[in-house]
């Protein structure tokens, strides 16, 4: 809580003020804040509250959840958590990441409310300060940044919040194509530090003899092409931030002088004499298990302890597969020359039945690839990938097929027939009927008599 926030407070607590008495104390706080009373009716806005949600002038004795949310009801009862009814229970201040409705759009919220007592220590109101989240959207946005509104998605986004303010070391974790450089520099570019620069350093791509060179930077003769000084990236980031992305990556013998740089906040250039002084906020990404490699011998436990302070779990994209249509609309737009292509519902089924293995990531690559293919700027399902349409299994059946066929192997084609389509079927229950006549070239009429032939032959048990 800021030291206006405190003010506003212990004004607030000994004396009794008027409506507008209230809402001009209040604009002494930047950010949108209100005051709620004990039945979630708001008492009191300031100017930010005003331009932020509303700039009519009947908000006051409306619901706090009424305004931010449409509800007609407690955040609680409408299936979210509500930071009043926390700070009710525990009397503490409490902090609960939301989704509001703004004029502007949907908004993700950083909700900080605070107990006010009388000066007998009654609870007598709440004071609410809104916190907006720049670094995230919970909407299809053509600009870069964060996406999502999954469950599994804010819980990373409020870690995020909770961390980016301080200068805590941080570890990303999470599989290939979550996203780990976005998030780091979302929340450099939420620090205090977001002036300065942000350094990313490829771990997995610096061969060990140039790891310690391109971190520390050489001096002039240091080494055989070594022509002149050379700064390095701990340099480069004075006052930033430094990213070292896939760290378990890195060798051992240069987790040594990785550690030293942590612990001592010094390092010395390659063929340099006198310690230079480092000055960054580290993030640290990786997509290995990071305990298995120090249980293994292949990473330092004392490094990892000190790299491992604040973990944050990126979720996969299987994880949050809600917050896939919004990535599709926001991918779309950032794409050059896919600003206006849709996506059919029917590809969307498939693609939300898809596993993701290479995550947005991948997603982003199938986009590209469809909207290349869509002549008419509509992505189908026929411009997915196979592995997006059919089960895997079917696909390395099929790759297996001519070599069967080669071999002189005799294929019954109606139990093939009757084999494969059942297996689509099971496999595509959410795919229309249409879509699926579609992909295999036949018409929906053949399709439903094909699939009527087939259940007449099932045996009956």
């Amino acid at each position: 809580m800021t030291k206006m926030s405190l003010k506003v407070k212990w004004a607030l607590r000994m004396k009794s003020w008027s409506q507008t008495e209230m809402d001009s104390l209040l604009d002494g706080i930047t950010e949108p804040a209100t005051i709620i009373s004990l039945d979630y009716r708001i008492l009191a806005a300031n100017r930010a509250y005003r331009q932020t949600y509303s700039q009519r002038s009947d908000l006051i004795n409306q619901t706090c959840y009424g305004v931010s949310h449409g509800f007609t009801q407690p955040c609680d009862l409408a299936g979210e958590a509500c930071p009043i009814k926390l700070c009710q229970e525990s009397g503490q201040r409490q902090r609960i990441l939301h989704q509001h409705q703004t004029p502007e759009g949907e908004e993700h919220v950083d909700v900080e409310v605070s107990p006010i007592h009388d000066a007998k220590g009654k609870l007598v109101a709440y004071l609410e300060i809104l916190h907006l989240v720049k670094e995230a959207r919970p909407r299809a946005t053509g600009s870069q940044g964060l996406i999502g509104r999954s469950t599994a998605f804010n819980q990373m986004l409020s870690l995020m919040r909770r961390a980016a303010p301080s200068d805590i070391t941080l570890l990303l974790l999470g599989e290939t194509g979550t996203g780990k450089e976005l998030v780091a520099r979302a929340i450099h570019d939420s620090s205090s530090r977001r002036a300065k620069p942000f350094i990313t350093v490829e771990c997995s791509g610096l061969p060990e003899t140039l790891f310690e060179s391109e971190l520390f930077g050489h001096e002039r003769g240091a080494f055989t092409g070594a022509t002149g000084r050379k700064r390095g990236l701990v340099e480069a980031a004075h006052g930033g931030t430094l990213f070292l992305d896939e760290i378990g990556e890195i060798p051992l013998p240069l987790q040594v002088k990785l550690l030293r740089l942590i612990e001592t906040g010094t390092y010395r250039s390659v063929g340099g004499v006198e310690p230079q002084h480092a000055n960054f906020r580290l993030i640290c990404a990786t997509h290995r298990h990071l305990k298995q490699q120090v249980e293994a011998g292949e990473f330092r436990a004392d490094l990892y302890y000190r790299i491992a302070a604040f973990p944050i779990e990126l979720p996969s994209l299987r994880a949050r597969k809600e917050d896939l249509p919004l990535l599709v609309e926001s991918l779309l737009k950032r794409i050059p020359g896919a600003e206006q292509v849709k996506v059919t519902r029917e590809a969307i089924q498939c693609l939300q039945a898809y596993p993701f293995p290479g995550n947005i990531r991948e997603l982003r690559n199938i986009l590209e690839r469809g909207a290349l293919l869509a002549d008419e700027g509509v992505i189908d399902v026929q411009h997915l990938p196979a592995e997006c349409v059919y089960p895997q299994s079917v696909i390395q059946e099929a790759d297996h097929l001519p070599q069967r066929l080669i071999q002189g192997e005799v294929l019954n084609l109606d139990e093939l027939e009757r084999a494969y389509l059942n297996y689509l079927v099971d496999t595509h229950q959410s795919l229309e009927k249409a879509s699926l006549a579609e992909l295999l070239g036949v018409s929906e009429r053949t399709l439903y008599r094909k699939l009527k032939q087939v259940a007449e032959k099932q045996p009956h048990h």
